[in-house]
């Protein structure tokens, strides 16, 4: 496994009760035309808290199901800050952990 992968895929954990435990988790998937945004996070057609479920959390579990290098940077940090009105202390802490981790991730 790739350095740096368990840290990450304990952190999406993390992540995703972060999200239900403020009540952002969402019971129903969103349409696939809203899934296919080239957007970046699907701002035009997602909430921040969607992209974060069913883009983001998604993608890093298939690169370390198929063991492929992260993204060279991960700042999702400031953009939670500043899209989400309420995020909580416990999202951004999450938030912050993952994209120090998948930035060093070899």
């Amino acid at each position: 496994m790739v350095s740096g992968y368990a840290e990450i895929s304990s952190l999406l954990i993390d992540l995703e009760a972060a999200m239900r435990n403020s009540g952002l988790w969402a019971s129903e998937q969103p349409a696939p035309e809203a899934l296919a945004s080239t957007q970046p996070f699907c701002v035009d057609t997602l909430a921040l808290e969607e992209w974060l479920q069913f883009v983001f959390i998604p993608r890093i579990r298939a690169i370390i199901a198929a063991e492929t290098n992260m993204p060279a940077k991960c700042e999702i940090k400031p953009v939670v800050e500043e899209a989400m009105a309420n995020p909580g202390t416990e999202l951004v802490r999450v938030v912050a952990l993952l994209d120090e981790a998948i930035t060093r991730a070899e």
